[in-house]
């Protein structure tokens, strides 16, 4: 357990945890949100997670949600284009469908961004949101994120192209 609350952990995504990483990398339903347009090995993925704990040196990390007391993981964070000189990180979330709607999101969401404030010492956290995406939206601004672009025609769906919005949560001081 890396951090934790009454209801959730956050942990380092370890080689074991591949095969599940697999399987949301590869789930097609879910491309659209993180940018992939062709599937990816599980070697491509146990490679990755041999050097993932370096937050500097790789400049991305993968962390794992767990239920507290149970084994499976309901989900992952995602922090990626870490700028220690700048002070800035990306973050993206993937909760499991049935684990959808309880709040885990945010619950986890809320412990890694305290954690990337307090301890990794960011300025600001920024996330890029599929236009139509109003659930994680909706999650990002209760979480004090605030839009502060469009990327008009974005992402390329198989109805035509849809924006995506850029949010930062800032350190406050």
């Amino acid at each position: 357990m890396f951090i934790s609350e009454e209801r959730i952990s956050l942990r380092i995504a370890e080689p074991e945890d591949a095969r599940q990483i697999y399987e949301w990398e590869n789930d097609r339903n879910l491309w659209r949100v993180s940018e992939t347009s062709n599937p990816i090995s599980q070697f491509q993925i146990e490679q990755f997670l041999l050097g993932n704990g370096d937050l500097v040196t790789n400049r991305q990390l993968r962390l794992m949600i767990n239920l507290k007391g149970a084994d499976k993981a309901i989900g992952c964070i995602d922090l990626f284009e870490y700028d220690p000189i700048n002070g800035h990180i990306g973050i993206g979330i993937l909760i499991e469908q049935a684990y959808r709607e309880q709040g885990y999101a945010k619950s986890a969401l809320a412990l890694c961004i305290d954690y990337l404030f307090n301890n990794v010492m960011v300025h600001q956290v920024h996330c890029l949101i599929d236009g139509q995406n109003k659930e994680s939206q909706h999650i990002f601004e209760k979480l004090g994120f605030k839009p502060c672009g469009t990327r008009k025609d974005w992402i390329k769906t198989p109805e035509g192209y849809i924006d995506a919005i850029f949010y930062q949560k800032f350190q406050q001081p």
